[in-house]
């Protein structure tokens, strides 16, 4: 007996549905792989953040990281000195880019004094004329600790608080450090390190590195810095106050705009770009592709720095990330602290006060 036009057609249908399925399943399993649940002891963002606020604990609001910070506007003027190495609009000769930023320092307690670590950092959204965005986040020091994520992670492990004294296990700390030797650039650099008295006369690195693409389609690894030109004084950052660089950065505005340039320095081939722990050599070229200028400031609570995630890999075309496995670590990282800090109900950063288990010396 032939079978009916409907018997025939169950085998595709049925095959289409397996091919459904089958898909989902693979779907579910990539998903599951990259969140960490099929396999625990992969490195997530998740796990990255929470030891963040293992180590300082939570602060709701806030950022998990540089969450002492303050934010600032201004603009790029590009000089065209770029153009020919980069298609990037900002780069256009004359451009003037609008630029909002934001000065911090490392940690996730947003009640830190500004004096407990020598390092500062900055952040800088540029917003192209075209729609394109290019994000930024760079410190004040000339290289990274660590290679890796989890070398990265392993730092955290290490720094993590003993319970018995709040403080972190020296034998743990230097446990660490013997077991990555390619931290010793960093170390070298932090045992002459003093915190400054200002965000305005610190030199800020990109650390990673980047790709260049110019008009004749050619690529450039490169790295950047941003160089002040408020000549530093060398004054000691004040003993008596816990906040003296946002009261630095308010006084310096209100009898000028601040500049930075923008040095862009270009990679020879065989330097590293996949290894935040190594300075190029001081020979290679450098190009300066414009000024920083920053002309105002304001609170991080109703800044307009406050929404916005300063993810390194949200870059226009003419930019893009290189092999550095830092980068999209750092991105992930990011959105994760960003959707934290943001589906909290409790205050918005800036407006949180110090628990009753703050230490007293870290309230303002």
């Amino acid at each position: 007996m032939p079978e009916s036009p409907t018997s025939q057609k169950r085998p595709r249908h049925l095959g289409a549905w397996v091919l459904i399925v089958a898909v989902i399943a693979v779907t579910v399993t990539a998903f599951g792989y990259v969140g960490g649940w099929l396999a625990p002891q992969r490195l997530t963002p998740k796990r990255l953040v929470d030891q963040f606020e293992t180590n300082a604990g939570v602060h709701p609001g806030y950022r998990r990281n540089h969450a002492k910070g303050v934010c600032v506007a201004g603009y790029f003027e590009s000089n065209g000195q770029a153009a020919p190495y980069s298609v990037a609009q900002v780069f256009a000769p004359g451009q003037r880019t609008p630029v909002v930023g934001r000065f911090a320092i490392p940690g996730s307690n947003p009640y830190a004094p500004d004096s407990s670590i020598p390092i500062r950092s900055m952040a800088l959204r540029f917003a192209l004329a075209n729609g394109q965005q290019w994000r930024t986040g760079m410190n004040s020091m000339p290289v990274f600790p660590v290679a890796t994520p989890q070398a990265f992670y392993a730092q955290l492990q290490a720094q993590q608080p003993d319970p018995a004294t709040g403080k972190p296990d020296p034998q743990k700390v230097a446990a660490f450090f013997a077991a990555h030797p390619e931290t010793a650039a960093f170390r070298a650099w932090a045992k002459t390190a003093k915190p400054s008295a200002s965000f305005a006369t610190e030199s800020y690195w990109s650390l990673d590195a980047f790709v260049f693409t110019g008009p004749d389609g050619q690529r450039h690894a490169v790295r950047w810095q941003m160089v002040p030109q408020s000549a530093s004084d060398d004054a000691a950052a004040p003993a008596s106050d816990v906040d003296y660089l946002a009261a630095d950065l308010h006084q310096r505005l209100a009898h000028g705009p601040l500049q930075w340039k923008l040095l862009v320095t270009l990679a020879n081939p065989g330097d590293p770009t996949d290894d935040a722990t190594k300075t190029w050599p001081a020979d290679r070229q450098i190009i300066d592709a414009g000024t920083l200028v920053v002309d105002s400031e304001q609170a991080q609570d109703s800044g307009p720095c406050r929404d916005i995630n300063y993810d390194p890999t949200v870059l226009p075309n003419g930019i893009a990330p290189s092999d550095d496995p830092l980068l999209p670590a750092r991105s992930a990282a990011y959105a994760d602290s960003y959707l934290r800090r943001t589906s909290e109900e409790a205050h918005l950063p800036g407006s949180a006060r110090p628990s009753a288990t703050t230490p007293p010396e870290t309230q303002r």
